[in-house]
């Protein structure tokens, strides 16, 4: 029988990606969406049609443990990505980032743990290393809550590795740099630019210009989730390993760079109100992957061109490009 794996959040960029990938990779999912009057799929109304038979649609919630256990029953992976991510609006909410991503991954935890779900992959971030003491960042780099979210996301891994010392629970935490790709929020820097670009903008608007990204391109780091929720268990379980290419770019030069492949001439302009705090600010993230490279063999596959390249092609549809509203800014 076609294993069955549950990704929570799979409504979402790269949990949607994560779904089509994982039918691609030969399993049946379970895709928790968070439950909405509207009866939308998020991203997973973009999936092709024989995608979808491979995918079973339930509506629910992380913050209740009843709609995470039904989702989890009888899978053989757990795939955790539902969160709260948008750095400017945990200023404005950090109570919902706490219920989110601390109360609903402890919700996650106990399904596993009651359910003996074979292994749960939960996900981190770097934004938990605030800026780089020394580079490139290893998983052993001190964590730095620089931001109610980043404090929210700390809290999160630091659940998940209590419960595997406590109680044994088969978990491993994968903890990407900055992923992009098709479907991603205009909340994040480079959609932000490519949508201002394909709407003729004439002046890119974006926030600080000096912070460094590890940009990881969204197949690669899907590729990443897959590596670690079938690798053998004595590899991965109970560890914690970075998804990153290693290299790094100014925000001022990937906007020149996304021109460059665009084709287009720009004007960029820093907008007061998408910065953020000036402590709060992570000015430079660039992972050291060689831990998760060296216990799954796994590699990213695009440089930043072809991914860039790739992106702007799919925001350059109209039909793509109307989900979104370039003239505002997206918290």
């Amino acid at each position: 029988m076609t294993p069955l794996v549950a990704v929570t959040g799979a409504e979402g960029f790269i949990g949607s990606h994560l779904v089509e990938g994982l039918v691609h990779a030969g399993f049946r999912v379970r895709a928790m969406v968070l439950y909405n009057s509207f009866g939308s799929l998020g991203w997973l109304e973009r999936l092709r049609p024989d995608v979808m038979e491979q995918v079973e649609v339930t509506f629910g919630d992380v913050r209740d443990p009843l709609s995470v256990r039904e989702c989890l029953r009888g899978c053989e992976v757990a795939y955790h990505l539902a969160a709260l991510i948008a750095i400017p609006y945990s200023y404005q909410a950090p109570h919902s980032y706490v219920q989110t991503n601390v109360v609903g991954t402890l919700n996650v935890l106990e399904a596993v743990r009651d359910l003996e779900i074979p292994r749960m992959v939960h996900t981190s971030t770097s934004e938990v290393y605030g800026t780089a003491r020394y580079v490139p960042i290893p998983e052993t780099h001190p964590l730095q809550a620089q931001s109610p979210y980043s404090a929210s996301k700390i809290a999160a891994d630091k659940l998940v590795e209590s419960y595997h010392l406590s109680f044994g629970l088969p978990v491993v935490t994968l903890r990407p740099f900055n992923t992009y790709g098709p479907r991603q929020s205009a909340r994040a820097v480079i959609p932000t630019v490519i949508s201002q670009i394909a709407a003729r903008h004439p002046v890119i608007r974006v926030g600080a210009l000096k912070p460094t990204r590890d940009f990881n391109f969204v197949a690669d780091t899907v590729a990443s989730f897959i590596a670690v929720g079938t690798a053998p268990a004595g590899a991965v379980v109970g560890r914690t390993l970075n998804t990153g290419t290693g290299s790094e770019i100014s925000v001022q030069a990937l906007v020149q760079a996304i021109a460059d492949v665009m084709e287009r001439h720009v004007e960029i302009e820093q907008d007061p109100q998408r910065l953020r705090p000036d402590a709060s600010e992570v000015m430079r993230l660039v992972g050291d992957s060689s831990a998760l490279r060296a216990v799954t063999g796994w590699q990213p596959r695009h440089t930043l061109h072809e991914g860039l390249a790739i992106t702007s092609r799919w925001f350059l549809d109209p039909g793509n490009l109307a989900h979104y509203r370039p003239d505002l800014y997206a918290v």
